[in-house]
């Protein structure tokens, strides 16, 4: 995954410019590029980009790929051109299990947004399991489902601990109507200074997480994570 202070500060970096330009690629005809950490540990699957046009978005792809003949196995679901920024394989991040059972992929949605999806791997298939969100487990909320939440940015980091255990940062900006937001949110959340109408909120917060033999992910009580202004 990347770093997440890397990642904010890039977000901070480019937070007063109009535009903060996309990872574009030109696929050639039959061309799957494995992207970041792609390759799984067991050197029999790896994950790979494909897409179409010049700029490498249009009927964009990945896809769980066999080793090492490079060989196609299926599409995985949530990863298209209606919901990707950038095309280039390089912008897309993978973290496998080190039993190559999971891996976790993460890419740039909006231009401030990262979406985290993590997929069971059974043979020749992968399956899209149900991720963490530990806003929704904190407030019973949703960003981007509850119209009077308006997401900023949103950067998940998520590190594998074990075969089955992870370790997860979520931290997002967002602007809610209902100020009282932040009481559910208690020491995850603070104000942020914020000429509109709504209060800007900054959450952080860390926890463990543990995936069931059913396919359920369990998390941990999440505490206090760094805002970007900590040391």
């Amino acid at each position: 995954m990347p770093d997440r202070r890397a990642v904010l500060a890039l977000l901070l970096a480019v937070a007063a410019s109009p535009a903060l330009a996309t990872a574009e690629h030109k696929y050639g005809k039959g061309e799957y590029a494995i992207i970041q950490g792609g390759k799984a540990p067991n050197g029999k699957l790896s994950v790979a980009a494909h897409g179409e046009g010049d700029a490498g978005s249009e009927n964009f792809r990945l896809s769980l790929m066999a080793e090492p003949a490079h060989r196609k196995l299926m599409t995985l679901p949530n990863v298209k051109d209606d919901n990707i920024l950038d095309s280039a394989p390089d912008a897309f991040h993978a973290a496998w299990s080190a039993d190559s059972r999971f891996v976790a992929v993460s890419f740039r949605s909006e231009r401030h947004v990262v979406t985290l999806n993590i997929y069971d791997i059974n043979g020749t298939r992968a399956k899209l399991l149900d991720g963490p969100d530990l806003f929704r487990d904190v407030t019973g909320r949703s960003v981007g489902r509850d119209h009077d939440l308006d997401v900023r940015s949103s950067v998940p980091d998520f590190t594998w601990a074990a075969p089955r255990r992870f370790h997860l940062t979520e931290y997002r900006v967002l602007v809610a109507d209902d100020a009282r937001l932040l009481d559910k949110l208690g020491p995850l959340a603070r104000t942020l200074k914020y000429d509109g109408d709504g209060t800007m909120i900054e959450f952080s917060a860390v926890t463990d997480g543990e995936l069931l033999p059913d396919g359920r992910i369990r998390m941990g009580k999440p505490t206090p994570g760094k805002f970007v202004d900590s040391p």
